[in-house]
Order: C-alpha cells, then structure tokens, then sequence
C-alpha cells in the first residue's frame, strides 16, 4: 500500500525558537478518525511539546481536528497522545530533559510508505533574544546575496 499524496506537517517556528541538539523519528498511538484526519492533512503541531509521564512520552498540545465523515466516535482535537521510542531513547532523552533544563519539541508530522504516523521529534534548548536577532540578521543577508547573484547572472 503505497500512499501517493505526502503528508508532511511542519513547526515552522521550531527552528527559530530553539537549538535543535538531538533528532529522533518517534510512532505515535492514534485512534483510527485520528489517522484518517491527519491523512488528510487536517493536523497542527505548531504548539506542541513533550512531556514525560510514568517513564513514557507523551506529545501535549497537537491538534488532530475531527474528521469529517465520523459519526459519535470521533476523536478529542487535543488529547495527548503516546510517542513510541525504544527505551535506550527514552532513558536518554528523561535524563537530558531532567538535567540541563532542554525540552522536547516536534519538528515534522508525516505519514511512511506503509501508511503510519510518524513524527520527527527533537532534544531542543530554548534560543535567547541575541541569538534569534542573529538567526534574522543570517536569513536577511542570504536573501540579499542571492538577489545580487541574480542580478549578476542575467
């Protein structure tokens, strides 16, 4: 079972608030209207974060909206739902959050080849204000020389 149409549910924002340290490709346990909304795209992971509770993951604040064609079994928007690493993962990943004070952020919601959600997680630290000027400043100033190597080339 090939899927044709990619779904792919960016944190756009992720990148600019935070250090990304660590990476990680997590499953997540969904109902089954929870999978048939985000195969169509209707998901948002925009202020979502990671928590544990008794020593497992849980994502927090990832809205799944109701899928359309259900009928009373539909799913709650933004229930938590479990993230699924193998325990070496987990262990690491308590331990970093537990200590250093880093959080766990989602990067990218997607669904595989075979037809299951999977999210791209992060070991993250929180950016200071200097440090999201300079990211502005960095992201202006490419933007300025690629204008001027296309100014150049024609």
């Amino acid at each position: 079972m090939d899927f044709k149409n990619k779904i792919e549910i960016k944190n756009r924002k992720a990148r600019f608030e935070y250090e990304i340290l660590d990476k990680y490709t997590a499953g997540i346990v969904l109902a089954g209207t929870e999978i048939k909304a985000i195969r169509l795209g209707k998901a948002s992971i925009a202020e979502g974060f990671c928590e544990f509770k008794n020593n497992e993951l849980f994502i927090i604040n990832m809205t799944v909206q109701e899928y359309s064609h259900a009928t009373y079994f539909n799913h709650a928007p933004k229930a938590e739902r479990k993230l699924l690493l193998n325990r070496k993962e987990l262990n690491k990943l308590e331990k970093a959050v537990a200590n250093s004070g880093n959080t766990i952020i989602p990067l990218k919601l997607f669904v595989n080849k075979k037809g299951f959600a999977k999210i791209d997680i992060a070991l993250a630290k929180g950016k200071k204000l200097f440090d999201k000027r300079e990211t502005m400043k960095d992201r202006d100033n490419k933007k300025r020389l690629d204008q001027i190597k296309k100014m150049h080339r024609t």
